[in-house]
């Protein structure tokens, strides 16, 4: 099969942060976070994912935040929008408020809590697909959500012409090889997990959507360059260096650290919203000495 879809982005996006000042958000921030990304190699913004934490951003600050990000970014990188429900209906209504914003691509997550049957995940991928004329990529994070989609789950919606790419982050490396083989041809594969960036592109896997990009984006392109260029041992070395950094930055629920990180190097607050909350003092320091180690703080 010979690839007809457009490849939304190869190297790293990353999932950015939202910051908030008094509980509103925090726009300068914002704008200065994604100039610093962009000036660093970031070859993607993903805004209102999970790091986004979109779960507590109202309707009408979801929506503000994609416009904001697209007008800014000003068509440097491709701006990636976390559209995703557990609700289709308000999936496709935001799905659609996205495009209007502007955004190039979408993120759709695995319906949480209420799940689905394979056949509901087709459905509810195919509609929320049908509404837009711009890429969706699928977001699979069974951790999170409690929902997974499999082989022939996949293997159907790769066939949606706006259904173009999978972010990755099962941790399963056995399932997206298979997904790879049977897929990959008309279906891109990007690694959800910052300690898996190597192995899926190893695979053919396009790059990376990236926590760890926020505090060190040019390592977390280089890491992608690196292997693009052909130098796979650098990059597995680079990623190998990383990795007590990226283990720290989920040593309580993301996005808490990255968040506490990004305040503690000068972007914003590390102000979040209920349920999320400070760190743990312990936690705090640990992740303060892996700042540290790579002269971030």
């Amino acid at each position: 099969m010979s690839k007809n879809k457009k490849t939304v982005f190869e190297g790293s996006a990353v999932a950015i942060v939202t910051p908030f000042k008094n509980d509103k958000l925090d726009y300068e921030t914002l704008g200065r976070i994604i100039d610093f990304q962009i000036d660093n190699g970031t070859d993607a913004i993903v805004v209102c994912g999970t790091t986004g934490e979109s779960s507590t951003l109202t309707d009408e600050e979801h929506v503000e935040a994609i416009a904001y990000t697209v007008d800014h970014v000003a068509k440097r990188v491709p701006v990636i929008a976390g559209a995703g429900s557990n609700d289709t209906r308000y999936a496709v209504w935001l799905s659609r408020e996205a495009r209007r914003a502007g955004a190039d691509a979408l993120l759709q997550v695995t319906p949480y809590y209420n799940k689905a049957t394979p056949k509901g995940l087709i459905r509810h991928f195919m509609t929320i697909a049908d509404a837009t004329d711009i890429p969706n990529i699928l977001y699979n994070v069974p951790s999170r959500t409690g929902c997974n989609i499999t082989l022939p789950v996949y293997k159907e919606l790769a066939k949606h012409p706006n259904i173009v790419a999978t972010k990755e982050a099962s941790g399963n490396i056995s399932t997206i090889a298979q997904l790879m083989a049977e897929c990959g041809d008309d279906f891109d594969v990007y690694s959800g997990n910052d300690d898996q960036i190597v192995p899926i592109l190893s695979l053919g896997g396009k790059g990376v959507i990236s926590v760890l990009s926020n505090v060190m984006p040019k390592e977390t392109h280089n890491i992608c360059q690196l292997f693009f260029d052909g130098k796979v041992k650098e990059s597995a070395a680079l990623q190998l260096e990383l990795l007590e950094l990226i283990n720290n930055l989920f040593i309580e629920v993301n996005p808490v650290p990255v968040k506490t990180a990004m305040s503690l190097m000068g972007y914003g607050s590390d102000e979040m919203r209920l349920p999320l909350c400070e760190m743990d003092e312990k936690n705090l320091e640990i992740l303060k000495n892996s700042l540290r180690k790579h002269a971030l703080i």
